[in-house]
């Protein structure tokens, strides 16, 4: 025994040796340590000397922190049964409140009767820690027996606590669990699908659950019966109840992986597998069948059906429980265009809603069965936007959605499910006067001939001179789409970045590059894997482009990109350091030849690839950020942000990659805010911070 202790702690010294030795920063992944965290606190300290010093940025930071708190703006709402529900900061509530107003009084009045459901502030103060609000999980159709998520930290992993929305307490006996990336649906008043971390084994390499049990009220955890463990390379295990009483079914999902599914019905104690391509993905059911998007090319009763299509098929026929297909199992639904995405899909009892977009603009279309095929209408929202579904009733088919645009604030709107006749409930007023500005869609040629869509934003007198101060937006990945935002992002930033930048003589620019969801699936997969480089050329093209047209010039162009975007910036900066004049880096993954080991990032090995086979690592370290920084290269001026609380994105590539750059002697500049998670925020206060620290950057070094 003590000779086995012994290998194994000189074994473990070994590996912990040689890994220092090929990286000498490796010490920042150990997020909460002493040595760590002091580094963290000297270098968020450099920076606030340096850009907190200039008169420029307290004037940024009040231009932020005014538009966030906007009285005006519009609260993103949802709908159960006869009340709309919405979480809600402000300067009065900066941990924010989640409250609910009766649905007739919101549609009428411009200040409905709210009533406050929970009170994180209040929370805060009766709570050790500091506790972000997560989401309220609440059972149809009556929805008064909740699950409230609540995060430590404002991380991924939640607690879950049983809510009773009637009375607006939590329940004292009711369902609860301790800290955990969980995936916890109802099934009924009395049960609930449960994945958690139910000890050692129970969680998959990416760090979600990988059982999934049924568990009954009044019982203790450990009773609950398991459905399904799943292999611990699979992503997460998840299951849910679809529809009620006799029309009631159950499913169990296996992610295989970020891109593939594995999906199940739970007949009679048996899970009885879905006979689809693991890559489809099912959008939900419609009286009785499965909406099913395919992700690629499939073959199906002897008919070929292209990536992009979106099929109705009779559940029984996918799980073998009925054999013979007739002609009312199945239908091709919806084939978009070449210029098309389907963005999502939503249902009521009688109809289903569908979120298009063509060349990256919105447009919604309502289906309702006819004798033969499908009514199609088009909901009149303003053009040239983007529109997003917030709510729907089932039961009426009326619906809430947001309607905004680069220089449009949002506006909520209410559509009155038999007319189709949207009414402005709600609108933001404006942050920035959008009279000066116009927008333009723009396409970039890319290295390999694809047209590349970006959109800009500038003054209307704009002078093509190559000196404009030029902030470039983008994600390309994961088939997130990049629509036009009043943000000039996908965070809601209340249109900020009219104050800070439009109104200060900044062009912005927002990049549609493949690896996103632009044009459908076929755009997001022709940048996987070993066609990352594909993202990287169409946002250099983009970058070109603009060169090229004397809007900008390097000295001129800053870029930015968080999360996934992140890893875009980095690996454009380290590909072509003489494009960009300023870079703000957020969140980001750079460190890819490690970052499957760190927090949720095995996850994401379908999107990247896998670093440990080195089939896969040779195309991997031709762009990894950290493996390609260079000595004695002319680099950009460089700001990292990143969160402590940060469980998905581990903030260790960020620091580690700050460093590397600072014993290399170039300029850079880091904040590491000590909670938010990856929002990298949980307050408006925080996140006007980090909004005046980036764009004192951009302005310091873009003039």
């Amino acid at each position: 025994m003590q000779k086995t202790t012994l290998f194994t702690i000189l074994l473990a010294f070994n590996v912990m040796a040689k890994d220092t030795m090929e990286d000498p920063f490796i010490w920042l992944e150990d997020v909460d340590a002493e040595k760590s965290m002091n580094w963290v606190y000297q270098h968020n300290q450099q920076t606030a000397d340096q850009y907190k010093a200039d008169p420029l940025y307290q004037e940024l930071y009040d231009q932020a922190l005014s538009t966030l708190n906007n009285q005006s703006r519009i609260p993103s709402v949802s709908q159960r049964g006869d009340w709309v529900y919405n979480y809600w900061k402000d300067d009065n509530n900066p941990r924010g409140i989640y409250r609910r107003a009766k649905l007739k009084d919101f549609n009428s009045k411009e200040d409905p009767d709210w009533q406050t459901v929970l009170d994180m502030d209040l929370y805060n103060e009766q709570h050790e820690g500091n506790w972000v609000y997560k989401g309220m999980s609440c059972l149809a159709p009556k929805y008064r027996k909740c699950l409230a998520y609540l995060s430590p930290g404002g991380g991924d992993a939640v607690e879950m606590h049983e809510f009773d929305m009637k009375k607006k307490t939590f329940v004292t006996d009711g369902f609860n669990l301790p800290k955990s990336k969980m995936r916890v649906t109802w099934r009924d008043e009395d049960h609930l699908y449960v994945g958690t971390d139910f000890g050692p084994g129970s969680m998959t390499k990416s760090g979600y659950p990988r059982i999934i049990k049924l568990w009954k009220r009044g019982t203790p955890l450990s009773a609950a019966e398991t459905l399904m463990e799943v292999a611990p390379d699979s992503v997460s295990v998840f299951a849910y109840r679809s529809g009620e009483g006799d029309e009631a079914r159950d499913f169990l999902i296996d992610s295989t992986s970020f891109w593939t599914n594995q999906y199940y019905q739970w007949v009679d104690g048996k899970a009885l597998p879905f006979d689809l391509p693991q890559t489809a993905v099912v959008n939900g059911d419609f009286q009785g069948r499965m909406i099913v998007s395919l992700k690629e090319d499939w073959q199906f009763q002897g008919q070929f059906l292209n990536a992009g299509t979106v099929l109705m098929i009779n559940p029984d026929v996918l799980t073998g429980q009925k054999s013979l297909v007739e002609a009312t199992d199945w239908e091709i639904f919806l084939q978009p265009a070449a210029n098309e995405n389907i963005e999502s899909i939503g249902t009521s009892d009688e109809a289903v809603l569908v979120n298009v977009l063509t060349d990256v603009v919105s447009e919604i279309r309502v289906y309702s069965p006819a004798e033969q095929g499908w009514t199609v209408s088009t909901v009149d929202f303003p053009d040239n936007g983007a529109i997003g579904i917030t709510g729907i009733d089932g039961e009426s088919g009326s619906f809430f959605a947001e309607y905004e645009s680069f220089i449009t604030p949002p506006t909520l709107y209410h559509v009155d499910g038999s007319k189709l006749t949207p009414k402005a409930v709600k609108s933001q007023s404006q942050s920035f006067d959008p009279s000066p500005y116009q927008v333009e869609q723009f396409f970039a040629r890319s290295k390999d001939g694809t047209f590349v869509p970006y959109f800009i934003v500038m003054n209307k007198d704009t002078v093509f001179n190559g000196k404009n101060p030029t902030h470039i937006f983008s994600y390309g990945g994961f088939r997130n789409s990049l629509t036009p935002s009043y943000s000039g992002s996908y965070e809601a930033l209340e249109g900020a970045y009219g104050k800070l930048w439009l109104d200060r003589g900044g062009v912005f620019v927002s990049a549609n590059i493949r690896g996103g969801g632009a044009y459908g699936p076929k755009w997001h997969q022709s940048a996987l894997l070993e066609n990352r480089k594909k993202s990287f050329e169409d946002f250099e093209a983009v970058a070109e482009d603009l060169i090229k047209r004397k809007i900008t010039s390097p000295d001129h162009l800053g870029i930015e990109g968080r999360s996934n975007g992140g890893l875009l910036v980095g690996a454009t900066m380290t590909r072509r350091p003489d494009l960009y004049g300023a870079v703000i880096c957020g969140v980001p993954l750079l460190d890819m030849k490690r970052y499957n080991k760190l927090l949720a990032g095995a996850s994401w090995m379908g999107e990247y690839g896998n670093p440990d086979v080195p089939e896969q690592w040779a195309f991997i370290k031709e762009y990894s950020p950290y493996q390609n920084l260079a000595k004695q290269t002319d680099y950009p001026a460089t700001f990292f942000y990143t969160s402590t609380r940060d469980d998905r994105v581990h903030p260790g590539h960020a620091r580690k990659m700050a460093a590397k750059m600072m014993s290399y002697g170039y300029p850079v500049w880091y904040y590491e805010n000590t909670e938010g998670g990856h929002g990298g925020s949980s307050t408006n206060e925080q996140l006007a911070e980090r909004l005046a620290l980036a764009y004192t950057h951009l302005w310091t070094h873009l003039r």
